[in-house]
């Protein structure tokens, strides 16, 4: 039987996980065993006796940044049998997370999620290890924890078995390219407001005209 697809996260702050991952339909899964998570403390692999994993900036400046060193460690360590699953490091600098990026890494066995703290991470890591930087955004967080959840959800939601309708992902926006069409439900009537005729039409060439009509002129 093969592994479960597994995230295996280097973090000062392991008990941050799983969080808002423990529950709804990943939760499930997760207790399920359908995928796994691996909350590594990079602290582990400090050596003094008071754990430090950082430094004042080479230049001088404001904040801590993350030590090469000791990071390097945590991420040979978590490596171990898992040479060919992708490298993230959660990073503003980086690379725009995507849905055709999600559906990547949940075709791979595994990931890698290096979540920084302080400043950031010495660079000198990022030029000797194969580690891709991405951003879920323009913003900054205090830590890259925080943008671990959102890159995992929408990561572990593709894998099979998650979710309980497969057929949901098909539909759903970026799936192909555009946005998702507006959604509507009971009751008919609602404030006045009714749902648009033709998806009460039962005509399913139609509803299919008018949904991909929406998501053309959502997206642009």
């Amino acid at each position: 039987m093969s592994e479960p697809w597994t995230a295996r996260v280097l973090t000062l702050f392991p008990e941050m996980f799983p969080g808002p991952l423990g529950v709804s339909l990943t939760g499930r899964a997760l207790a399920e065993g359908i995928w796994r998570l691996e909350a590594l403390d990079i602290r582990a692999h400090a050596t003094d006796r008071h754990r430090t994993v950082d430094d004042t900036p080479a230049g001088g400046g404001p904040g801590m940044v993350m030590r090469a060193d000791i990071a390097a460690r945590a991420l040979d360590a978590a490596r171990a049998g898992a040479e060919d699953w992708p490298a993230l490091y959660l990073s503003p600098r980086g690379r725009p997370f995507t849905q055709a990026m999600a559906r990547r890494l949940a075709a791979s066995p595994g990931i890698i999620l290096l979540c920084g703290r302080f400043e950031g991470l010495d660079k000198r890591l990022l030029d000797a290890r194969p580690i891709e930087e991405v951003s879920i955004g323009d913003f900054v967080l205090t830590g890259g924890e925080l943008a671990a959840f959102p890159l995992l959800d929408a990561t572990v939601r593709l894998i099979p078995r998650v979710l309980g309708n497969p057929e949901s992902l098909e539909e759903e926006s970026f799936a192909s390219g555009l946005l998702e069409h507006p959604q509507y439900t009971r009751p008919p009537v609602w404030e006045g407001r009714a749902i648009p005729e033709v998806l009460l039409s039962a005509h399913h060439g139609r509803i299919a005209a008018w949904r991909r009509e929406q998501s053309l002129a959502r997206t642009r």
